[in-house]
């Protein structure tokens, strides 16, 4: 198990979020089912093809989340077993009748679902043989069903670049045996390695890995989604537009100067506003933005809308299984040494106060800690690791969690300015609902008072104002550090922007 720093932690969690947010931003834009005009910002709206909820995605992640499921067991996903459980995973997917679904998805899988109903055995090497008759008849085979879902592969093989491109095009081959299928995952898979190690896009790090003959061409098709108008690679069906689209829409996006990982929000939107295919193109983008940026650069609102297949427990699929299962497969299926993220209530055993205590400016945002258990809140924001049924939630019915570190090093908050604006923006878009929020950290020493300075600060006070009444309040806060000194700052910014 390769060993993971903070940030590389948050990148292999953005992972999994980022296929399932970009896939859920461009449902409702397939193959212009709704116009996205330029200039325009995707939304969540449902709709689509398969008339999806507003947030729901669709056979994109929901095929991600049966590699996943398997993948976050610490499997070998280059062995028989493990394929095996991949197939049966597409297959139990797949008889739930899903509303959308590739037409050589459908024709490969309802093949080998024939065969198992009829007593064969193997569904691995089935669906294989059954991919491998499809491309046969079909020369045009090379579909992008295999390259939206190949995201959570990357993850399983971290540490070994060579096994990763063969689980890629194993796991590529169950349903689409297309070599050039088979060539993209291997190269996307590839990328999204390196972003989440090194923290750094590089869609051509994965050229070596292919057949000899067939470089030169890649490395032709990748210049030209260097350099082309990324509204040329449509349509984009063909796993290699679909590829260069996705390339396209994050080697051209800019990145800003002022809190850069706003560039998955605006690389996705550039993905999305490509046309065609456009949850396909925008997931598989998404995977790679995430692994770029880490699930701390992922909004608020696309975390809390975000959800589909699997059910678990009678409930959809949500941001926090994302990140469960992302992480558990980067740590071959271990947890942390507090259990989480598999941990239904994660035990801090940090000494904390267990009052609430209401924010200075607005008495419907509870400060507290893990031990605060007995409030009125009915929506949580949480911003250390948490369950999900921690104590702290009592009868609460919504929580956001923020991916804030307690912490003064760089590397521990590669998004900070983001994160705390993010989170302070979750409460008060919380608050505009009618919501009574807990705020809380671990132990409330620098998180929660931070965040609610931040917050202070976004109601229009000042940054001295709003940190000698959060003090005030809050007498063991610390006071003093990186985080601290960002809140104020990043909260002013963040008032300013929302009141022009």
């Amino acid at each position: 198990m390769t060993h993971l720093i903070t940030a590389q932690l948050d990148r292999t969690a953005g992972v999994l979020l980022g296929t399932a947010v970009g896939d859920a931003l461009g449902v409702p834009y397939e193959f212009e089912t709704r116009i996205l005009r330029d200039g325009d910002r995707p939304e969540m709206l449902g709709g689509g093809l398969g008339n999806f909820a507003p947030g729901e995605w669709s056979d994109d992640t929901s095929m991600a989340m049966a590699i996943a499921l398997v993948a976050a067991t610490g499997a070998d996903l280059t062995t028989d077993d493990a394929l095996d459980a991949i197939a049966e995973n597409f297959l139990r997917w797949y008889d739930g009748n899903p509303p959308d679904v590739g037409n050589q998805t459908r024709a490969v899988l309802s093949a080998t679902r024939r065969r198992l109903n009829g007593g064969a055995d193997g569904p691995g090497q089935i669906m294989r043989e059954e991919s491998e008759k499809y491309a046969a008849a079909h020369p045009r085979s090379g579909g992008n069903g295999a390259l939206m879902r190949t995201a959570p592969v990357a993850l399983s093989h971290l540490d070994n670049r060579d096994q990763l491109a063969d689980a890629a095009r194993l796991v590529a081959a169950l349903t689409h045996a297309d070599p050039l299928a088979g060539d993209s995952c291997v190269l996307w898979c590839e990328a999204i390695r390196v972003a989440v190690l090194e923290g750094r896009v590089d869609i051509r790090g994965g050229l070596d890995l292919l057949p000899g003959e067939r470089v030169d061409q890649w490395s032709t098709w990748l210049d030209y989604a260097e350099d082309r108008d990324p509204k040329s690679f449509t349509p984009n069906g063909f796993t290699v537009s679909a590829l260069q689209a996705a390339a396209a829409a994050i080697v051209q996006t800019p990145i800003p100067d002022a809190m850069p990982c706003v560039h998955l929000q605006d690389a996705l939107n550039a993905a999305v506003g490509i046309g065609n295919d456009t949850d396909t193109v925008a997931a598989i983008a998404g995977g790679l933005l995430g692994a770029r940026w880490g699930a701390s650069a992922v909004p608020w609102q696309w975390r809390r809308a975000v959800h589909g297949w699997p059910r678990f427990d009678d409930r959809a699929s949500d941001a926090h299984d994302l990140v469960a299962l992302a992480t558990l497969t980067a740590r071959d299926g271990h947890p942390d040494s507090k259990g989480w993220p598999r941990a239904d209530n994660v035990r801090y055993t940090e000494r904390a106060f267990a009052d609430v205590v209401p924010h200075p400016f607005d008495d419907g945002v509870l400060l507290g800690t893990h031990a605060t258990v007995d409030h009125r809140a009915d929506a949580v924001v949480s911003m250390c690791r948490v369950g999900r049924n921690q104590a702290c939630f009592a009868a609460a019915t919504e929580v956001i969690a923020s991916r804030l570190m307690d912490s003064d090093h760089p590397a521990e908050n590669p998004n900070l300015e983001f994160v705390i604006a993010d989170t302070a923006d979750a409460v008060r878009g919380l608050r505009a609902e009618g919501k009574t929020v807990l705020l809380h950290c671990v132990a409330g020493h620098q998180r929660t008072p931070s965040v609610a300075v931040a917050y202070g600060v976004m109601l229009g006070h000042t940054v001295e104002e709003a940190s000698a009444n959060v003090l005030e309040v809050m007498p063991s806060a610390r006071g003093s550090g990186v985080v601290w000194d960002t809140a104020g700052t990043t909260g002013r910014e963040r008032s300013e922007t929302s009141s022009d």
